[in-house]
């Protein structure tokens, strides 16, 4: 029996969260997996009413479940960074969840921009690492307001977490089974410090334990380039947390969008972290019109780290079948020909079969 706690959060969270849940107990009626889950009010309309965005107490609850299902974090009458920094990344530093995971799949039936390219193509993963860089909150601003203002963020690095993640980018890698090849992004030429640090830590430990993988580098710039002009020839990437929010963007839009992209955030020791990455939207908030497959995507993701495997691929058949089927001529919001609900539908009646 499984512990999860749902998060819905702002704007279109709860609805796709409610498709993603919906296809999950139809895979996990036929397989057997239980699961108990424990839904928790904290997002932009908490705030607004209390002020409070996590409360210590809901945090140490969340110590104690097996993964949480997170919908989206974001409210427009809320200024920027508030929710982000004291619900998002107050969960991912406090639980540890030092590994953001974020599959660039394009599915058969999905449109991609990129001209000639198809799913044989474009099928990666993107392993960022998720508690340091730029994202520690180091730094700040003296003299506010003056002409003699001066600010700063520092970009904290550690060989600690530059080699952990790098350590479970290499077994990803190795348990993904692919092409075998795990590609370093960083830009050494300019970070020539911190990034120094990461570059020595992929080859030692490249060199001294992974024999089996071959190793690649591309500086963040060539990356981006790559990703668009040759996507196939990525298998894994690694790299650091700014420039993996970045590129992890870039790849939802190659794979067909933000409908289709899921992320989890992950703690292999601990718990983790599944959420569709596109955000709260909220111009579509109630309307019953966005895609909710990121969703559905990242229960998948979430039954995979917990080892249902077998859930798991029943979640990705009902989204194949779904793209496949015909009905859904867009994904784009009030263009997919089906509403939110009646794509969960869909999904969940071939998950179920």
């Amino acid at each position: 029996m499984y512990r999860i706690a749902v998060i819905p959060g702002d704007g279109i969270g709860p609805e796709v969260v409610n498709e993603g849940l919906k296809v999950l107990e139809a895979a996990a009626a036929k397989t057997g997996v239980s699961y108990d889950l424990e839904h928790y009010d904290l997002g932009g309309e908490r705030y607004l009413r209390s002020g409070e965005t996590l409360p210590d107490s809901v945090l140490e609850e969340l110590r104690g479940f097996d993964a949480i299902f997170l919908g989206a974090v974001g409210h427009p009458e809320i200024a920027p960074g508030i929710l982000e920094k004291g619900l998002l990344l107050r969960i991912r530093f406090e639980l540890d969840q030092y590994i953001n995971l974020r599959p660039v799949k394009l599915y058969p039936g999905v449109d991609t921009p990129l001209k000639d390219k198809g799913p044989e193509e474009i099928d990666f993963v993107i392993v960022r690492e998720n508690t340091e860089g730029l994202y520690s909150g180091m730094g700040g601003i003296q003299y506010k307001g003056t002409p003699a203002e001066v600010s700063t963020q520092i970009h904290m690095t550690t060989r600690f977490g530059s080699e952990r993640c790098i350590r479970y980018a290499f077994d990803f890698c190795r348990k993904r089974d692919r092409e075998k090849k795990l590609l370093l992004c960083a830009k050494t030429n300019v970070l020539t410090f911190v990034h120094d640090t990461w570059f020595r830590a992929f080859h030692e430990v490249g060199e001294a334990d992974y024999a089996d993988i071959e190793r690649d580098y591309a500086h963040v710039d060539a990356t981006t380039m790559w990703m668009v002009k040759n996507p196939e020839w990525f298998d894994v990437i690694v790299t650091e947390n700014m420039f993996g929010d970045i590129i992890t963007d870039l790849g939802a839009m190659i794979q067909g969008g933000l409908g289709v992209a899921a992320g989890g955030n992950i703690n292999p020791q601990g718990v983790s972290m599944f959420e569709p990455i596109g955000g709260s939207a909220p111009k579509y908030t109630g309307q019953n019109v966005v895609c909710p497959i990121a969703a559905i995507a990242a229960a998948q993701m979430m039954m995979e780290t917990l080892g249902e495997e077998a859930t798991a691929r029943r979640i990705e058949g009902g989204i194949e079948r779904a793209l496949a089927s015909g009905k859904l001529p867009s994904l784009a919001a009030g263009h997919m020909g089906l509403s939110t609900s009646e794509v969960g539908d869909l999904i969940a009646g071939y998950a179920g079969e």
